[in-house]
């Protein structure tokens, strides 16, 4: 008899993937989420289960990883005619391997919508009153979740590992000399248009695109390049479109097929990043990831296939196999 997809997802909780010790590639760079090696001039980029919010660690969702891995991959090859980005190759689906770049210093996040629960976000500013946000100004009267008349860019400074992003204006970017002009200017267009691609490639699946964060980095010769991951439930926030009029009309929550979904539900219990945050529970970790996968089926059009099991040793086999087949 066949499992259904919650059977699925709970049997693997014991078997959720934390994480691989590849020492064969070097020595390993640990990321809230990807672990990456420096191998020559590309990236290995192993991406886990575990899932950041509030700027901590919650814990592990079921094929998690996976789905981000092969998720960004895809809507690299949507936009790969917008501007370049990192990926070379997928050896395992758990793992890309990318261009090896600059990152540029700054985190591009933009907004089609005002919302939010993030001491960052957009509408949490708005609630305590604030009107000049970003270096933008905003009216009053604003309703949370609403449509934006145009979207913005509102730009983070990336922080050390375990710390804090800091909300900084566009033109602070260029005049704290983080970049110049010329090359912001490049970032913005680049990031507004990758932005409206990927709203109208949701929409063809019912998702409204709300916000997302893009990663830019510089490659050896000089090439801008999109890298990390793009357009992915931890990246973005996503809502289901038929629902989002009536609900927004009745004063409840947009339906959120993204990481929202557990932050809102960290909120409603009264975290919202101040201190330790409580462990994910199993029945959070597993709807979760039936959000993660409505999203990664209707953004696609293809059925999400978990990968082979256990993901660790094969993680480990498919890096070994690549290495003997591209080291000199």
């Amino acid at each position: 008899m066949t499992q259904s997809l919650h059977e699925t997802l709970v049997a693997q909780l014991p078997h959720r993937f934390e994480g691989a010790d590849l020492d064969f590639l070097g020595d390993k760079i640990a990321g809230k989420v990807r672990d990456n090696y420096r191998v020559d001039d590309q990236r290995v980029l192993v991406v886990s289960d575990r899932l950041s919010a509030f700027d901590h660690i919650l814990g592990l969702v079921p094929f998690k990883g996976q789905l981000l891995n092969q998720l960004a991959a895809w809507w690299f090859a949507q936009t790969h005619d917008i501007v370049p980005n990192h990926l070379i190759a997928l050896p395992d689906p758990n793992v890309t391997v990318a261009q090896e770049c600059q990152p540029l210093p700054v985190e591009v996040v933009v907004r089609g919508y005002i919302t939010g629960v993030t001491t960052t976000a957009l509408w949490y500013q708005y609630a305590q009153g604030n009107r000049h946000i970003y270096g933008m100004d905003f009216p009053d009267g604003l309703q949370k979740n609403e449509r934006l008349p145009q979207p913005i860019i509102t730009p983070t400074t990336k922080a050390a590992h375990g710390g804090h992003d800091e909300r900084i204006t566009s033109a602070e970017v260029v005049t704290r000399g983080i970049m110049d002009e010329a090359a912001w200017d490049e970032v913005q267009e680049a990031a507004l248009t990758l932005f409206a691609r990927g709203q109208a490639l949701a929409a063809q699946g019912g998702l409204l695109l709300v916000d997302t964060k893009y990663e830019f980095g510089v490659a050896p010769d000089g090439t801008l390049m999109l890298i990390d991951e793009m357009h992915t439930p931890d990246s973005s926030r996503f809502w289901l479109a038929e629902s989002y009029e009536a609900r927004i009309a009745a004063g409840a929550e947009p339906e959120n097929y993204d990481k929202e979904y557990v932050r809102l539900r960290y909120a409603a219990n009264g975290y919202r990043g101040e201190g330790e945050p409580p462990p994910l529970s199993d029945g959070l970790a597993v709807a979760a990831a039936e959000r993660y996968i409505a999203c990664y089926e209707m953004l696609t059009g293809e059925r999400f296939v978990p990968a082979e099991q256990p993901t660790a040793p094969r993680v480990e086999a498919s890096l070994r196999a690549w290495w003997e087949e591209n080291r000199d």
